[in-house]
């Protein structure tokens, strides 16, 4: 397969060769909040990014339509209130050029960059038993001594393209989602084809839809996608939420998933269908993640899921008028089981007549010809193909690092199975060692900032007590871990997000094993154990 038309730019970077306390990998939200602590704390740390600038996941989804489905003024730092009310989002979700230009602003105002070495790669980190310290290399040829061997790599990060079992044969532009190019793509006169309905495909589908002569969406699953509802800020409103940020910030914490909206917690069962009908409209009208909340029991019973399902699809026969086309944008599995992707005139591009749904669920996409894609024995013409075939979540940018631990143990051996660790931070066999956001944590299932923050504060009190009391390494103990392991599971078969196949599971990937990764338990609940667990000395830890 030629390579994606957004490749990287490699350069050199400084060489330093003082012995580090902390290398991090990854200029994200996590990677740059853990910066920001440890420079507070007086340490010697330093960011690794694999991209010109900051803002991770924000810096490569520069297609276009891409934003956050949630709401701006809750996907943002809360550690510095200066920093919260000098800020200004201008949307109810920010877009990616927002997002961007906010993590710039704040990787420039705390004086982050100083300790950033941007267009690098880890290629390989080694744990020296003797030492307790991390060898760390990079593509550049540098070779960094640290103490600490921290990971921000962000949960979808590592793209994933489309497999067939023929050769990649298509000689026209191809391009992922999730590694646009800088300068953008004039689509104008061109015949594309969209591969992929989630997330990054509902949000560009549109937009494509707009400049090119004929788009192609190549669809293998359908989705229940809600209106996004998006808007301008107006400054009353903003005002009005500064003026009170710190008990919205509170509530949201105290919340499962780390953000409020507007939410309700009867059952769908106890209400009339006069009653159903009019609160599901209204959360339809407020639209994004909160039409999940339209009763409190729509992810947890069978017979209140498909009550929502009937509605979403009385207004699915309302927006999309072929019929034919309606029937294959509707999904077969219960509502809720994957992420609901937020989008604007999604189902309605497909009334346009330049725009064809081609169905590739059961035999997916069975050659990329010279010309185009050939799939269920038809062969698609195309200038230009766009892959919005998501990623290897949770794990894939952990993996890909050549780790090895105690006794040359290898991470991607030890997670073939499934990731292992203890409160989604810690792994046996790895000492010195954290991953931020990553599988047995709230992470995805949460406000990111707000848990890049939480995981970032618990990591740099850890080396804190460890300095005051003379710890030179910690290690997660094997049976601490198992348990951990165990209760992410059990967790994750009560919730009907693992009832379907979803990169929550791992399914997307072939050859992945099928584990339901994130914590499952909410947001509080995962701060209290990780509080408990700091307050008995790091139970489950082992010190050296």
């Amino acid at each position: 397969m030629p390579p994606i038309a957004s490749d990287q730019i490699d350069t050199n970077a400084a060489s330093n060769n003082v012995p580090l306390d902390a290398v991090i990998v990854g200029a994200g939200f996590a990677g740059l909040y853990m910066l920001h602590r440890l420079n507070e704390m007086g340490l010697n740390a330093r960011v690794i990014e694999a991209a010109p600038d900051v803002g991770g996941t924000w810096y490569w989804n520069r297609y276009p339509g891409a934003q956050c489905d949630i709401e701006s003024m809750q996907y943002s730092y809360q550690f510095s209130e200066e920093l919260q009310q000098e800020w200004n989002w201008k949307q109810r979700y920010a877009s990616q050029p927002e997002i961007l230009e906010y993590m710039q602003h704040v990787a420039d105002r705390f004086d982050l960059r100083k300790n950033i070495t941007f267009e690098t790669r880890v290629t390989t980190a080694t744990y020296d038993e003797h030492t307790s310290r991390w060898s760390v290399k990079t593509d550049k040829g540098e070779e960094l001594s640290t103490r600490f061997f921290i990971l921000a790599v962000g949960c979808l990060s590592t793209t994933l393209l489309p497999q067939t079992e023929e050769s990649f044969d298509f000689k026209g532009q191809v391009y992922h989602t999730g590694k646009w190019p800088d300068e953008g793509v004039d689509f104008t006169g061109k015949k594309v084809g969209v591969i992929g309905t989630g997330s990054s495909g509902v949000q560009i589908i549109p937009n494509i839809a707009k400049e090119a002569t004929h788009l192609s969406v190549f669809q293998r699953t359908a989705g229940y996608v809600v209106p996004a509802q998006n808007r301008p800020l107006d400054s009353e409103e903003v005002s009005e939420i500064k003026s009170g940020y710190g008990e919205l910030r509170a509530k949201a914490k105290a919340s499962p998933i780390a953000f409020i909206f507007p939410m309700h917690t009867d059952s769908a069962l106890d209400a009339s269908e006069e009653q159903r009908q009019e609160r599901f409209e209204q959360q339809w009208e407020i639209g994004g993640l909160p039409f999940a909340a339209a009763f409190g029991d729509l992810l947890t019973n069978d017979k209140a899921n498909e009550l929502v399902v009937e509605f979403w699809r009385s207004k699915m026969r309302e927006i999309v008028k072929d019929a034919v086309t309606a029937d294959l944008l509707t999904p077969d599995q219960v509502y809720g089981c994957k992420r609901i992707p937020s989008g604007t005139n999604y189902f309605e591009t497909y009334n346009r007549p330049n725009v064809s749904l081609v169905d590739v669920s059961g035999t997916g996409i069975e050659k990329f010809t010279e010309k185009g894609i050939l799939a269920k024995g038809k062969e698609h013409e195309l200038d230009a193909i766009v892959m919005a075939t998501g990623f290897d979540a949770l794990t894939g940018s952990v993996i890909r690092i050549d780790i090895t631990g105690i006794d040359g143990a290898k991470i991607s051996e030890k997670w073939s199975d499934g990731p292992a660790n203890y409160i989604g931070l810690a792994v046996s066999g790895f000492p010195n060692m954290f991953n931020m956001l990553g599988p047995g944590c709230p992470g995805v299932l949460a406000t990111m900032v707000t848990g890049a923050e939480h995981q970032g504060d618990w990591i740099a009190d850890c080396i804190a007590w460890m300095d005051r009391t003379e710890k030179q390494s910690i290690e997660a103990d094997l049976d601490a871990e198992t348990a951990w392991v165990k209760e992410v599971h059990d967790l994750g078969m009560k919730s009907i997000r693992s009832t379907c196949s979803s990169w929550y599971v791992g399914a997307n990937v072939p050859g992945k094993a099928h584990v339901f990764m994130p914590y499952a338990g909410g947001f509080p609940s995962y701060v209290a154990r990780c509080d408990d667990i700091a307050k008995r000395n790091y139970k489950g830890f082992s010190f050296s």
